[in-house]
Parts: C-alpha cells; structure tokens; sequence
C-alpha cells in the first residue's frame, strides 16, 4: 500500500540515511522524499512509500519510533504515484478542454494534494465538488482573500481564492497543510485559472 509519511529529524548528516535504514528493514520501498523546511537544526520531509502488506498509520509510527532522534508527525494513505507527472498532465487535460477547467482541477486536487476531497465555491453555490467532498462545505471564518492553511474540527483545510472562486482542499487523515503544500496547490490553481479563461476566450 502507499503511504505518506511526515517525519522531523535532525538536519545533520547521516540523519536521512537513519530513517531511510529504518524504513528498508521495515520492508518499505521510499518512493519520493521532499523537504518541506529545513531550521531550527530539524529537517520536516514527507516520504512516499509503498509498504508491504496493510497496516495502519498507528502500527507504522509504532515501529519507526526507534529511530533516535526521528519524530513521526504522521502517516496517512495517499494515492500519488510518484514520478507520473500528474501535475503536467492536469495541465494538458485543462488546455484540451478549457471549459471544463475548473471541474479538471477540482477532481484532481484531492490525489495531487494528498487529500480526501476538493470543491470550488462562490459565495453563492458550490460550482463544483469531486466525487468525495461532502454534501456541505462551510468556509471558516470570513471568506478568504489569500491563499491559507486552517483546521475545522477534525477537518484540515486549503482554502485558495482565485477571483470570485475558492477552492477548497480537505482531509481529515494526516498533518495540517505545511506552507509548501498550500503554495504548490495555490499556484496550480492560479495557472489553471488562467489556461482555462485564456483558451476559452481565444
């Protein structure tokens, strides 16, 4: 199975290679590994992994806590392949069909941003939800006028203003949206927001 892992370790040499030993003994083949900060003499990186058999996110922070100095801040389920360049093709998809841009981003959010379900929203009516988003989307608080990261019970959230649309991003398995997931999803939306309105309108 796939799994997203985020781990905080110490950002010193060798410290990858102790969590990437762990994980090989474990049976786990990494995937991809991407920084998402480096201070404060800590790395936070977040592994895709393919784990032999099923587990669950309990059992796998479990048997990683033997890693000295690792902190497991969390595992969940993901469903991005690594190195399918799912990125590329959403913009291909969006430049073949550009009326139906928003709907091709909004269906595939959830698997680019390691999330359950995405909706785009007015003020006025939901324009478009994927097939896993629920019945209703509150935003919290005023409506957003910047790209930002929150939590609504036990739900986090990427709420991501592009004109009069929000586009709203959520799961409720793994961390809180790192500021480099929240800026990678805003700038899909914002280039996906223009293809479409570009090549409808010429």
């Amino acid at each position: 199975m796939l799994l997203r892992l985020r781990i905080s370790l110490p950002d010193r040499p060798g410290g990858l290679g102790h969590v990437a030993r762990a994980l090989g003994v474990l049976g786990a083949d990494i995937l991809q590994v991407t920084v998402l900060e480096r201070e404060a003499g800590r790395a936070v990186d977040d592994f895709v992994v393919s784990w032999p058999g099923q587990t669950t996110p309990e059992a796998v922070l479990q048997r990683l806590s033997a890693v000295q100095g690792a902190r497991v801040e969390a595992v969940w389920p993901t469903r991005r392949v690594p190195g399918s360049a799912q990125d590329y093709e959403l913009l291909l998809q969006v430049t073949s069909d550009p009326a139906r841009g928003l709907a091709t981003l909004v269906d595939a959010l959830p698997v680019l941003c390691g999330a359950e379900w995405a909706a785009a929203l007015t003020p006025a009516e939901v324009r478009h939800r994927s097939v896993s988003a629920p019945e209703e989307i509150k935003i919290p608080g005023p409506w957003p006028v910047r790209p930002q990261a929150t939590v609504e019970g036990d739900t986090r959230l990427m709420l991501i203003p592009e004109g009069e649309t929000t586009v709203v991003v959520g799961r409720t398995q793994g961390p809180p949206y790192h500021r480099v997931e929240l800026e990678r999803a805003a700038s899909l939306v914002a280039v996906v927001t223009k293809l479409a309105a570009g090549r409808a309108g010429g």
